[in-house]
């Protein structure tokens, strides 16, 4: 099984920055794909990015040029590089990873707050 573990959230005034991480262990060799999703107070589950084995990346339209997936294969660990963050950006983040013939598994998530 795959476990995924994220860190990195915070408080964080509008216009500023934060990266998350998320860290996979366990049968990290049936992961096909990892991305971030978001789920703001009331709202529904949203999508934000994507990162395949091969190192191909999707965003959601919204987070395009501000957000920024990558990968460490030696941490097999994900980042999400965020700046010039809104209050708007104010969610739970959760970090997915797409398994091979199996359900995607989810880490806990950690929250990200955008105030002054």
């Amino acid at each position: 099984q795959v476990q995924l573990v994220e860190s990195g959230g915070g408080l964080v005034q509008p216009g500023g920055s934060l990266r998350l991480s998320c860290a996979a262990s366990g049968t990290i060799f049936t992961i096909n794909a990892m991305g971030w999703y978001r789920q703001a107070p009331g709202k529904q589950r949203e999508f934000v990015a994507l990162i395949t084995n091969g190192g191909n990346t999707n965003y959601a339209d919204s987070m395009k040029g501000r957000f920024a997936i990558s990968r460490d294969n030696a941490r097999n660990t994900v980042y999400l590089q965020m700046n010039s963050l809104k209050p708007e950006d104010t969610a739970v983040y959760y970090c997915n990873a797409a398994i091979i013939r199996s359900p995607s598994v989810w880490g806990q998530g950690t929250l990200v707050t955008v105030s002054s």
